[in-house]
């Protein structure tokens, strides 16, 4: 089930990126501008076929796809009959929204996901009532646990603590920690039977400091809890946007001086992973593939909104060759009036595209050798 979680998302980032032209393909049709390839995948021309003035076809690398708009090359020679058809010929509204268009797919992909997972799937919710041991140390602090000692297993459910109704793990914990040293009676229901162990809590060491534990772990029942129709939209569009609203509030420190001395501390020292660290394609497809195999697939449905909000947001950063470079370039000829010379724009890009390159690959890198685990 993970190699298929993990099949999914690729094929599945594939079809996003087709959506992402497709939508610059339809509006560039039908603002009247020339689009002469609509291609499937990168690398050498695999089949094609022509439709009046457009190629369609597919090419070797399944890595997306792209469309070729008439006059957004700068070194493209245009045939006078299409002078009126190239792209820097139409009104500056027109063009920006044929660049919009690309961008704006990923939070529409976002909230239909985010939808479609509140929906049908739902969100888990914490059910009140007694918790379940889910892990039993064998030693605390370098002595026997009280746990282990006392004969508590993996899968006993405590249903009360010294007479008193348990209905979370947070009281248990809370009882444990106000009576270090004092025996304490557990009422337990193992397999069916109700059952009373007796456990010392004794202190241990939590993150520097000194608490009372009995050496377990708790687990909570949680139940799914889906919601109707316009609720699930309403709070998609609300997901989306605080997601939107957290990832741009996070470019300036992952792509910033603090996210590439993280990054070569990474790739180059034996520094532990951390939650906030970024991910490639590959981690977030091993993290894909990891929920899929626990048995929630579905809810990769929060990956694949994740996914298209940090790739819409990343497409409209106003730099080129970003779409949002585009876009910035369009809003410097409106308040100029004056065309700008795209030729002069490409070291920028180059210099631009190179720099993602390498961060690109260096993520993947520390994804290989140093890959992230699914979040608890």
């Amino acid at each position: 089930m993970g190699a298929f979680g993990q099949v999914s998302f690729f094929v599945a980032l594939i079809v996003v990126i087709l959506v992402h032209e497709a939508a610059h393909f339809a509006v560039a049709k039908g603002f009247g501008i020339k689009v002469t390839e609509f291609f499937v995948g990168f690398g050498p021309r695999l089949w094609s076929t022509r439709r009046g003035e457009t190629e369609y076809g597919v090419k070797a690398i399944p890595a997306g796809g792209y469309v070729k708009i008439a006059g957004m090359n700068p070194y493209e020679r245009v045939a006078p009959q299409d002078e009126g058809r190239v792209f820097g010929a139409k009104p500056i509204w027109q063009r920006a929204l044929v660049i919009f268009a690309g961008p704006a797919t990923h939070f529409v992909l976002a909230l239909l996901a985010f939808g479609a997972w509140l929906g049908f799937v739902g969100h888990q919710v914490a059910v009140v009532g007694p918790p379940t041991v889910a892990y039993v140390a064998d030693r605390l602090d370098g002595t026997v646990s009280p746990a282990a000692t006392a004969g508590l297993r993996v899968g006993d459910r405590i249903v009360g603590v010294d007479g008193i109704e348990v209905r979370s793990s947070d009281q248990v914990v809370a009882y444990t920690r106000e009576h270090v040293g004092e025996p304490i009676t557990l009422r337990v229901d193992r397999d069916g039977r109700s059952m009373t162990i007796t456990v010392t809590p004794v202190l241990s060491d939590v993150e520097g400091q000194q608490v009372g534990r009995i050496g377990v772990e708790l687990a909570t029942d949680v139940r799914r809890e889906t919601l109707g129709p316009v609720e699930s939209i309403t709070e998609a569009g609300q997901l989306t946007w605080d997601t939107a609203v957290g990832t741009v509030r996070e470019f300036g420190r992952v792509f910033g001086p603090e996210g590439i001395g993280r990054l070569f501390q990474l790739a180059t020292t034996d520094a532990p992973r951390e939650a906030e660290d970024p991910a490639s394609v590959i981690g977030v497809a091993r993290i894909v593939g990891q929920t899929a195999e626990d048995g929630r697939f579905w809810d990769n449905l929060t990956y694949f909104a994740l996914v298209n909000i940090f790739i819409g947001l990343l497409n409209l950063v106003p730099l080129p060759p970003f779409d949002g470079g585009h876009l910035a370039v369009l809003a410097i000829e409106k308040v100029t009036r004056r065309k700008v010379d795209m030729r002069k724009i490409v070291p920028v890009s180059a210099a631009v595209a190179v720099f993602l390159v390498f961060f690109t690959l260096s993520v993947i890198y520390v994804d290989l050798v140093k890959p992230p685990n699914l979040a608890p």
